[in-house]
């Protein structure tokens, strides 16, 4: 425990020293743009009661839950599976961090189901250690594919938060919120190659926005000095694969850009940068998630809400309870439910273990989007 609170110590000088130096300010109240939820919060279904908070998640076709416990909490069961009402460590004990395996995690924030195939994203804790990529069959939890990134795609100080999989499962894209080092990106591997290579980085369209971010009236600035306010975070791909959307948590807009471009590494940054496209105004944002039907889906972190943008571009407040605390991770199931966890970071960060404990349990609910379709169609 000491040695793990001298690294973040550390990193935390380090990113201090940068934000000094680039004259990093957060200011201002992000804009309100809530509006009265389409649903009421009885819909949300509590799905687990957790002794930590759970960090993202990810439902296979036949209804398994996947998640990983939030590494914030420092917890001894990383990556687990609800079985029965239990948590269950997946693959088994000997991969969590500090087990008997040579290649044990260091720190899997974000992981995503391709089929039988759960993916992991090891972040190397603030990629103090290299930053991987592991495979595993869920259904007898074999190893079936592991990658370490190079240093120069992920350096030091860089966050490996989430990720998506191109549809033939050759591609990965994954956002570098660059909490500490401050130089976000994002970051494409192709699986077919065995090669990965970052894109976009500092520029405009990944960069943490101006704003402060306040979750259930806890202003996310540790000690005066540092501001919990990453840079690129949430991302979703299109069902076709054709269109990948980002954004920042605290930034005004999100993006999208054409997943060939990302694929061709030809193209000079200049070129890159300008085939980004700004589509709108969003809300200050965690995890995001993209139906079939071209619905963007957002975690509201400042209304404990969750919203929804047409492909027209409205924003849409689907549901608001004071039970989201900090709602973090979506998943999509094939049964129309929308599964979000709550890690609850404003009640987790930098707090001592008796007072995460306190806060406990944490949740992961849902709620089926049909029923914001029948109130849509209701009110015509």
């Amino acid at each position: 425990m000491l040695r793990r609170w001298f690294i973040i110590l550390l990193l935390m000088l380090v990113a201090l020293l940068v934000a000094l130096r680039s004259v990093y300010h957060q200011d201002g109240q992000f804009p309100d743009r809530s509006a009265v939820p389409l649903l009421p919060s009885t819909e949300l279904q509590r799905v687990a009661d957790l002794p930590a908070p759970p960090g993202n998640l990810a439902v296979s076709d036949g209804g398994r839950l996947f998640f990983t416990f939030h590494p914030e909490a420092d917890p001894e069961i990383n990556v687990a599976e609800w079985r029965d009402g239990q948590v269950q460590a997946f693959p088994d004990r000997s991969w969590q961090p500090g087990g008997s395996r040579e290649n044990a995690f260091n720190q899997v924030l974000s992981l995503r189901l391709h089929g039988t195939t759960l993916w992991l994203l090891d972040t190397g804790k603030h990629a103090l250690n290299r930053v991987r990529l592991l495979a595993f069959d869920i259904r007898d939890g074999q190893l079936l594919h592991e990658y370490h990134f190079p240093r120069e795609v992920f350096p030091l100080g860089a966050h490996a938060n989430d990720f998506r999989i191109s549809p033939d499962g050759r591609y990965f894209y994954i956002t570098d919120a660059s909490i500490l080092a401050r130089s976000p990106a994002l970051v494409v591997y192709d699986r077919q190659q065995n090669d990965s290579w970052r894109l976009l980085h500092n520029s405009a369209t990944v960069q943490a926005g101006p704003y402060q971010p306040v979750v259930q009236g806890r202003e996310m600035t540790l000690f005066g000095v540092f501001t919990i306010n990453p840079g690129v975070d949430g991302i979703a791909l299109d069902a076709n694969g054709e269109w990948l959307y980002f954004a920042a948590v605290s930034a005004d807009q999100v993006y999208r850009i054409a997943t060939a471009d990302l694929h061709d590494r030809q193209l000079p940054y200049a070129t890159l940068e300008s085939r980004v496209e700004a589509l709108g105004a969003k809300p200050m944002t965690d995890g995001m998630a993209l139906d079939a039907s071209g619905n963007l889906y957002f975690t509201d972190l400042e209304h404990s809400a969750i919203v929804r943008r047409t492909p027209e571009g409205q924003l849409q407040t689907l549901l608001r309870s004071a039970d989201l605390r900090w709602p973090d991770g979506f998943s999509l199931a094939a049964d129309g439910y929308l599964y979000v966890s709550c890690s609850a970071l404003h009640q987790v960060i930098a707090e001592p273990a008796d007072a995460i404990e306190a806060a406990g349990p944490f949740q992961i609910y849902r709620f089926h989007l049909g029923r914001a379709e029948q109130t849509l169609a209701n009110q015509l």
